[in-house]
């Protein structure tokens, strides 16, 4: 028998978050001590890989204000072996990424973006490593969401279906079936549940040993096995790392041992890494002199702790754009509040972090009845579920929703205090970009319809400048959670 080691290192969805924080008496996280456990690793044991799974930029004030260039830098330097795209990898723009590719001292593999033209390929779709006498292949695949991030950009495309995603897993394995492969994992960017859906679709004549995961954020303690094959997934920020460790019997060609660990990174398990430092302070030096300035005081902090339910940042964000505007129902994008907790001090900087995508305001008209599928859509059982990742938004002050979670109906649907009739006009806003680009999928309501109404108004061209205005001019603010989205189990 001929056993082979080797260790696999994973994280996903790290959004900027380059910064320990306090927790338990002890300092979590942050992209110093990970580098330090990385190391640490590479130095132990014989053979190591490291792979990222996607959404490294926004989070970070430290990333968006070098639009990326810096988070490239520094993941530079932890120098991940593969590293799958996000969908937000796409938030500066394609071009933006291709050019940040180039700064890349590490492999960025997808199989499933390409140029519609010619169906060419923005990036190589596989990566194949040969460590310690094993080839190792990794296939990237990405979500659905890029497409709607990115519709500005028309030449751009996505096997947006899992089973075409499924088939174009079997044919890059197919075509390399020459080049022998003693271990296959799909490194996705799709979220938990559409993990498990791809993983049931693959043929296991394909020889797919592992998904490492990401997108929906989802802290996994052990390995979710579908169709044989192992699911992880390590929540996201910098507080974790996943680790792989495999024994692979070379003569029978297959695995002889598998065992994975969810590693907490901690000041108690690991220690700075002070080159790391040096490099991270040269950025956030810069930007603490330019983003450090005060802009208002909470009367105490304020929390976002769930993107899928009514929250006290969520009414607050969304009330400062309701305020004296010419709508009546702000629906605030739940995902772009970036923050679980802000305050009681808010910095620009804060700020910035929180809400970090600049968008424009439109207005629209829908009638009641239209208003009440669009909620009624927004709350069906897939976003309530515990591993949802899909859209959600906050309501501005005034709406009141009731929603029966066993019967799936609306049982109360007021504004200011009075029901909505189906014949009612409803003037509402969303931000625009995205979300107003989405509005057909998110709302299950055709904007073909809705523009029949009434020709959308561009009422705000700036939501961070209206957060900035009206914050600075009060102090000691609150926002409670009342009732606005009521959920009856």
């Amino acid at each position: 028998m001929s056993i082979r080691k080797l260790t696999i290192l994973h994280n996903n969805d790290m959004h900027g978050d380059f910064l320990p924080h306090q927790a338990d008496g002890h300092l979590e996280g942050g992209i110093s001590y990970l580098a330090n456990y990385i190391q640490r690793v590479r130095h132990k044991e014989e053979s190591v890989l490291y792979v990222n799974a996607g959404d490294m930029f926004r989070g970070s004030i430290i990333d968006s204000e070098f639009r990326g260039i810096s988070t490239i830098e520094l993941m530079n330097y932890l120098a991940p072996d593969v590293f799958a795209v996000g969908n937000h990898e796409v938030d500066y723009g394609v071009a933006h990424l291709l050019f940040l590719e180039k700064c890349a001292r590490f492999p960025i593999i997808n199989a499933n973006l390409y140029i519609k033209t010619n169906r060419s390929r923005l990036f190589k779709p596989y990566q194949i490593i040969e460590i310690n006498g094993l080839n190792i292949m990794f296939i990237g695949v990405i979500t659905e969401e890029v497409l709607s991030t990115t519709k500005n950009e028309e030449i751009i495309g996505s096997f947006i279906d899992l089973w075409e995603a499924a088939e174009e897993v079997g044919v890059i394995i197919d075509n390399y079936k020459t080049t022998k492969v003693d271990l296959t994992v799909l490194v996705t960017h799709i979220g938990l549940e559409a993990d498990k859906q791809l993983a049931a679709m693959l043929n296991p004549e394909w020889g797919v040993d592992m998904i490492i995961g990401a997108h929906s954020h989802t802290l996994l303690e052990s390995p979710i096995f579908i169709n044989g094959i192992p699911i992880v997934q390590v929540g996201h920020g910098s507080s974790y790392m996943g680790r792989w460790d495999i024994e692979i019997d070379t003569d029978k060609e297959k695995i002889a041992e598998l065992s994975w660990t969810l590693v907490p990174i901690t000041s108690d398990t690991c220690e700075p890494d002070p080159i790391m430092e040096q490099l991270l302070h040269s950025y956030k030096d810069r930007t603490d002199e330019k983003y450090s300035r005060i802009i208002t005081t909470f009367k105490r902090p304020l929390t976002h702790p769930s993107r899928y339910q009514e929250t006290e940042l969520g009414n607050l964000f969304a009330d400062l754009l309701q305020e004296d505007s010419s709508y009546e129902v702000m629906l605030m994008a739940s995902g772009s509040i970036r923050k679980e907790t802000l305050g009681p001090i808010l910095t620009y900087q804060d700020l910035k972090e929180v809400v970090p995508y600049d968008e424009a305001v439109i207005m629209l008209s829908v009638t009641g009845k239209q208003f009440r599928h669009m909620m009624q859509f927004m709350l069906r059982d897939e976003a309530l579920a515990p591993d949802a990742h899909t859209e959600f938004y906050q309501l501005s002050k005034g709406m009141r929703i009731l929603y029966n979670k066993t019967t799936r109906q609306i049982e109360e649907f007021k504004l200011n205090g009075e029901d909505i009739t189906d014949e009612r006009m409803i003037r509402i806003a969303v931000q625009d970009g995205f979300h107003y680009n989405s509005f057909t999928e998110f709302f299950d309501v055709p904007i073909e319809e809705v523009l029949a109404n009434a020709k959308p108004r561009k009422v705000i061209t700036s939501q961070f400048a209206i957060f900035e205005e009206l914050l600075s001019s009060r102090q000691h603010i609150d926002s409670h959670v009342e009732g606005r989205i009521e959920i009856k189990e």
